[in-house]
Parts: C-alpha cells; structure tokens; sequence
C-alpha cells in the first residue's frame, strides 16, 4: 500500500457529507487542500484532438460523438489524416496526442471490420496501437489513448506507445445501467468492467486517468462511492494521476436532450468532495469549455487543472462547446491569483519516475517535451541556438507575491542560508513570483555590484579535444566512442600554444584560460609544462587553467598528493583555475551523465584544498539535462559552504545545457536544455542563494547570445565572463552565437542596458590602460591550427622558445 495523505477525510465521513453538505460549506477547505499541494499553479494539456473512429457499439443516452456508419465518410481516419493534424499541433506548439474513439466498434459494425482488414488490422486496439506509435516515433508529440474499456493484455500492447492512457469511470452505480437509465444499452459502461480496466492499468504501472461525470442520473451518495472505489485503486498501485469531474451538458437529436444540465451546485460540490477525499497531491480537473461561467467558483471549489485544451481541433465529444482561448484563461487566472502553466499528459510525479511509470520507448519524447519539474516546455527556444527568437516573459501586476516568497526572499536578501526546499520554491516561481524573485536579485545585484558590468579581455586554448572519459553531454572530446562528432582530433603542440598566447597579450588579453581532454598519454608533466609553455611565451600573462579532474588526472599520475600536486602548478606559475567538471554537484545526477568522472565529494577536495593553498577559482553549475531543481538546491549549497569555509570563489557561472550535439541527447536520455524561464531563474536565485559570500555572477554570451545575456544582467548577474577569442567546448555541442565577443561589442551591450561597463582581470582588479589600448585596437584572430595527434602525446616536452615582451 502506497502512503496516503492524512489530511485527506475518511471514507465515513466523505459519506456522511454526501448525506448533508452544501458545496458552499466544503469549498474553503477543499481550496486549502488544494493551495497546500498545488500552490498557485493552474495546469492544462495543450493538446490536439484525435476522433480516430466515432463508431462505437455503446448507445449512451446522452452521446453525440458516437455516430453510426455513413457512405460518404470512412469509418477511421488515415495515418496521413492523423499525421497532418500532429503536425499542426506541433506547430502550434502541443504536446499531447488525445486519442478518443468508440468502443469496440467491430463488435458491432461490419463496415468497421472491413475497414480495419483493408489496412490489415482486426480490432480497433490493434490500429490504435500502430497509429499511436507512428505517432510517437515522428513526431514530439505524447499519445494520450481514450479508447474505452480495455483487458489487461490490452493495456500491456498499448502501453509502449503511450505517456499515459485513460477511462471515465462516471459512476460506479449499476442502476443507471438497467433500463430507463443513461447506460442502458451499453456494455462497456458496466461499472465493474471499467474499474477492471483501472486496476489493470495500476497493476501494469500506467499512469491512468478517470473521473465522473456528474447529473447523468446519480446521487451524491453515489458519486462519493465511485470516488472512494477509485481512492482504493489508487491506495494500491498509485497511477490514477487525475481525477476529471465532468458535468452533464444536454445535447441535441440525444435522448437525453430534455434532461436537466448538472447544476451548479453538484459541480462544485463534487468537485469540493473529490479534494477532500483525494487530499492536497491529486490533480483535480474540470473541463473549463463546459462551464466558463464558473470559472472562478471552480477554481475556488479546488481544481488544480483545465484539463486539455486544442488551439486546432474542436471538442469532438463536446462540439457545442468551443475551448476557452489560452491567453484569456490565463488573464482570468492571473485575476484570481494563479498561474496558467503548461504541461504534459503525463503529470510531473510519473515523469520524473519514467523508469517505473513509462515503457522505455517512450522515455525520449518525454524527456524532450519536459522542463526541470516535469511539466511542459513552454517555448521552443533552446540554449546556443540563435534561430528562435527569445521568448516574452509574462507580464503581470508584478506585486502580488506570495506571503512564503516574501518571507524566502528577505531571508536570502539578509544574506543567511536558505534551506534546500526554500530554494526549490524559488526555482518554482512562475508569474507575480517569477518577477519577483527576479527584481530581488537585481535589487541585490544593485546594492553589491553597482552598476557595473565587468567582463575580462582573454583566450581560451584547448590544447587536446582527446580524452579517456566518456561523460554524456560532452561533444567536444574525442575518442573511439565520439569519432562522428564535430572536428578532428587534435592535440597541439608547444609551438602552436605559444603563438597563441602572444597573439591573445598582442590583442589586449590579460588571461589565457587553458583546459583540455583527458589525454591518454598526458601526466601531471605535461600539465606543468603547459605552464612553462605560456610563461615562456608571456611571463606577465595570467593562466587560468586546469578543471578538478585535470588537477587529479595530473597528481596521480605523478603519485603526488592533490595538495602537494596543486603547489607545483603555482610555483611554476599557474594563477587560478576554472571551477569546471562541477556539472551538477550531487552524485546521483553525475552517476547518469559522467559516471566515471570526479564524485561531488572529490570535486570539492580539489577545490577546496586549491582555494587552502592560493589558488582562487571560479564555480560553474552546468544545468538542463537530466538533473532536477532540488539537484540545483544542493548544488548551490556546496558552494556557499565551500566559499564560507575558503573565500576562494570569485565568481559563480551558471553554464546551460546545450544539447544539440550531446551524446547522451542522441540516446534519448536528456531534455532539451534549460527553459528560458528556468535559465533566468538559475542566475537570479544564485545571487539570491549566494549572497552575501559571492558577489559576482557571470552570464554566458556564449550559451545565450547578447539579446539572452542582457536578460540575465537585469536578473541578478553583473559579469559577462570573458572575451574568449577561441571558444570550442560551446560550438562543438552546436552552440551558434560565435567564438569572440570583442571589448566595442562588450562594451555597447552594457551600455545598452544602462550599465557602465569594465574591463577586469581575472581577480577582478582593474587592468592598466595600456592593456585597454591593446584590446580595443586588436586585429583579426590568425587561423588556429590544430595539430593532429602523435605517439606520445606533443606537450610531454618543453620547446625552446622565446620569451616575449610583456612590459605593462
């Protein structure tokens, strides 16, 4: 038995209510039930409609969907029918397939039969199940199947082509079964046989959803034990993922037509009884095309989801009844203080679970249509692309926070440690909160940094793109396993990193960041005489080199301690180093995308023993794949502990996923990168998170283009990293937004925002004017070149080369 909420009511008293209780009186607590599991967020499916067949051997007494055969329309539509509508969908930016169709139809129409032989089928479940998988396979849309009462060996067959499935109970009553009633005349409404199909949808782990339909005939008392057999369902295999209540609407040329529509009153206080016996987790949902006149007593009464809605297909089984449009349901939810959020047909809890919940077939659309909490992406715009215009954020009032953000924020604006919860809520914000935790950091950003963008005049010099490590994301090393990704293999020899070096201090550079793969042949020797090499070429040049797990590759291989290890490096004139190969540090994140890389545990040793010796460096978080906003909690958190013990960070460099070339996004295993609301969210609640032991927040140009690294100043960042030059590790996993950022360009971008901007060194002090002189008067970059590889490795020995000039 799965554990159950206590705040939810027992079932005699969820029967004692049905026998006196007035909508009115069960309301507010089903309202709280639901702000204590929901919060403010109003979800909805944005969907398109699939009618695959109307034919149906049930004759419901109130149904218009159900038609029988007609000459001049086919009894199914086509895969071509059913693709063309997915890709309109796709354009317009859904992300469920809805398939809805009759039940069983072969069983009663023979035209049916012949249909399905002529495409080579024999039951209705059978092309189902082959249309849903093209479905799948060819598009990024996520079948939801409706198809009516299913057998288990059904559900089992169906199961790999679907993110979720499901049936309305509507009643568990077999009155309305027997003559004179709704059902009369249907089988499939056989109340035992569709709980059947329910509890075997929970005993083969898919995530189900059901409800009632409400003013068929039924009594309350009736409708609170349906949903106490479906609460017993859900006890035991945890897969009813909402609960849909429906109301009756009469519809014309039905026998049905002159029955009353549900009244207000049972709607909501079915809906108001559905939340106190499901408790605050359950997603209730009404269907708002069918009474947008109550909208606000709805969302009073304790829904937490629209359900779907289609900006390209009708309500088929509704059609009198038109979806409300999205942006005036979302401004009547911001009216009433919620946010409209998107999400998919399968629900957060079972998507962040999918090795337990989805066949694995399934697993990559998901994942793809996914943001960090599970829910929809809710733009098509991706980190290094530069094709899809930035996404609007919403506007809203901008003062209406909630009561627990406003106590989060002072506490972080104070500068004391937020709890991993507090910060997962403020990576939870959306709407009013959204922009306030913005504006937070940015006010925050104003009190530490003024205002003044600081960015510093470098060059980044991979000197090898080969490695032995095969972490997922990266596409920029090269090995056996990544030969069809971008570029050659190389690894440079000493000559060419020594021009390269002198042309960086020609053009005004003050630092050359150097970092590489994990080259087979590489020791600790040859990472000191990339030192020597740089020295050698600009004595006066800072190098800022070497990841955590170089610093480790390089001392045990010279059977040195890491601290022993790291002492050599600055004697021999190593000045900071780059706090990358963090990724995510917790190490049930790092265990999916770099398995064999440092443990969080490790990257922290070397770090930290790094800041104890003299070395300061730079702290990164590289986010948006498979790692989730409690993940990003903890890794926040080891940064601030580490920066209060040390004060070694000089900054924190939020770096977002891209996924183009990734090798773990080709295998399915991987989002699509970070939202762009998530992407903001990470630079402003690291200010917040960080305050007071780490002032400086840099932004990626690189990862965002200039148009994105503008958003993140005005959201709590205040650097804008470094020029670069020659950045590879971005490009080789398909970023597009360019290899320099020049001082002018730099420059204008900050101006344009109304910010001052500063060149810096990599310790943040002021560079001397000569050094700006060079910057801004730079010519054009000489053509890398990348040497190819050799036995042994080029840099295992020092060249002879001349020191050059570097008076300041």
């Amino acid at each position: 038995m799965l554990h159950t909420a206590v705040s939810r009511i027992s079932e005699d008293e969820a029967r004692v209510l049905a026998a006196r209780s007035s909508a009115g009186s069960l309301m507010p607590r089903a309202a709280a039930l639901r702000d204590a599991g929901h919060g403010n967020i109003i979800t909805y499916s944005k969907k398109v409609f699939i009618p695959l067949t109307h034919l149906c051997r049930d004759s419901c007494h109130y149904c218009t969907f159900s038609a029988p055969p007609r000459k001049d329309k086919p009894p199914f539509m086509s895969l071509d029918e059913v693709l063309e509508v997915v890709r309109a969908g796709e354009n317009a930016g859904c992300t469920e397939a809805l398939f809805t169709l009759g039940d069983k139809p072969e069983m009663r129409y023979a035209q049916a039969q012949i249909a399905l032989r002529e495409f080579g089928y024999s039951t209705t479940l059978a092309y189902l199940r082959d249309v849903a998988s093209a479905v799948a396979t060819r598009s990024r849309m996520l079948p939801h199947l409706n198809p009516g009462v299913m057998s288990y060996n059904d559900l089992l067959s169906l199961r790999p082509v679907a993110a979720s499935m499901g049936l309305m109970l509507e009643s568990i009553s077999d009155r309305l079964t027997t003559r004179g009633h709704v059902h009369f005349g249907s089988p499939d409404k056989n109340p035992t046989q569709r709980l059947a199909t329910i509890q075997d949808a929970g005993k083969l782990r898919i995530p189900f959803t059901t409800g009632l339909l409400v003013g068929i005939g039924e009594t309350r008392q009736e409708r609170v034990e349906s949903l106490l057999a479906l609460r017993a369902l859900h006890d035991t295999y945890g897969h009813i993922q909402e609960i849909i209540i429906q109301p009756f609407r009469a519809k014309r040329a039905t026998r049905m037509a002159n029955h009353p529509d549900a009244p207000p009153e049972e709607l909501l206080w079915t809906i108001a009884i559905a939340r106190l016996i499901f408790g605050p987790e359950m997603n209730i949902q009404a269907p708002p095309n069918l009474a947008l006149e109550l909208i606000d007593p709805i969302i009073g009464s304790g829904i937490n989801d629209w359900g779907g809605i289609s900006p390209v297909t009708p309500d088929f089984v509704n059609p009198e009844a038109p979806w409300p449009h999205l942006d005036w349901l979302a401004h009547r939810m911001s009216s009433a203080g919620r946010v409209l959020v998107p999400r998919l047909p399968i629900y957060p809890k079972y998507a962040h679970d999918r090795n337990r919940w989805l066949d694995p077939s399934i697993h990559r659309q998901v994942l793809w249509a996914s943001d960090s909490e599970g829910l929809a992406r809710d733009t098509a715009w991706t980190p290094g692309q530069n094709t899809v215009p930035l996404p609007a954020l919403p506007v809203t009032s901008a003062n209406r926070r909630s009561i627990e953000l406003e106590r989060i924020l002072n506490r972080s604006v104070a500068g004391e440690e937020l709890s991993e919860s507090e910060i997962v809520q403020l990576f939870a914000a959306r709407g009013d909160d959204f922009h306030a935790v913005c504006a937070a950091a940015d006010e925050l950003r104003a009190r530490v940094a003024h205002d003044t963008v600081r960015y510093v005049v470098n060059r980044n010099i991979n000197y090898t793109n080969m490695c032995v490590y095969r972490c997922g994301f990266c596409a920029f090393s090269k090995g056996k396993t990544a030969e069809h990704l971008r570029g050659a293999a190389y690894d440079l020899d000493a000559h060419e990193i020594g021009r390269r070096v002198r042309e960086a201090w020609d053009r005004g550079a003050t630092e050359v960041c150097m970092q590489g793969g994990i080259h087979p042949d590489y020791t600790g020797a040859t990472y000191l005489n990339v030192i020597r090499v740089a020295k050698d070429a600009v004595p006066a040049i800072h190098v800022h080199a070497f990841s955590p797990l170089e610093v480790v590759h390089g001392a045990t291989t010279l059977g040195l301690s890491i601290g022993d290890f790291l002492r050599r490096l600055r004697d021999e004139g190593l000045g900071t180093l780059p706090g990358t190969a963090a990724e995510i540090l917790d190490d049930e994140v790092r265990e999916v995308i770099c398995p064999d890389k440092l443990r969080t545990s490790e990257w922290i040793e070397v770090v930290e023993t790094a800041h104890r010796v003299g070395l300061r460096t730079t702290a990164t978080i590289m986010f948006g794949h498979v790692e989730h906003p409690g993940h990003w909690a903890r890794h926040l958190l080891s940064i601030r502990r580490l920066q209060g013990r040390t004060g070694g960070f000089t900054e924190f460099v939020p770096l977002p996923f891209v996924h183009m070339e990734a090798p773990i996004y080709f295998n399915g295993r991987t989002r699509r990168g970070p939202t762009w609301r998530e992407t903001i969210l990470m630079h402003a609640v690291s200010r917040l998170v960080l305050n007071p032991l780490i002032a400086n927040i840099q932004t990626s140009w690189v990862k965002l283009g200039a148009d994105g690294a503008k958003a993140c100043l005005r959201a709590g960042a205040n650097d804008l990293g470094g020029t670069l030059m020659n950045e590879s590790i971005s490009r080789a996993a398909g970023a597009a937004h360019g290899q320099e950022f020049p001082p002018a360009s730099m420059d204008e971008l900050i101006r344009s925002i109304g910010r001052a901007p500063a060149q810096r060194n990599t310790l943040y002090a002021a560079v001397p004017e000569s050094r700006r002189q060079a910057a801004y008067s730079a010519g054009a970059l000489t053509s890398v070149v990348q040497t190819p590889p050799t036995r042994p490795a080029r840099l295992l020995e020092r060249p002879s080369v001349s020191r050059a000039s570097t008076q300041v």
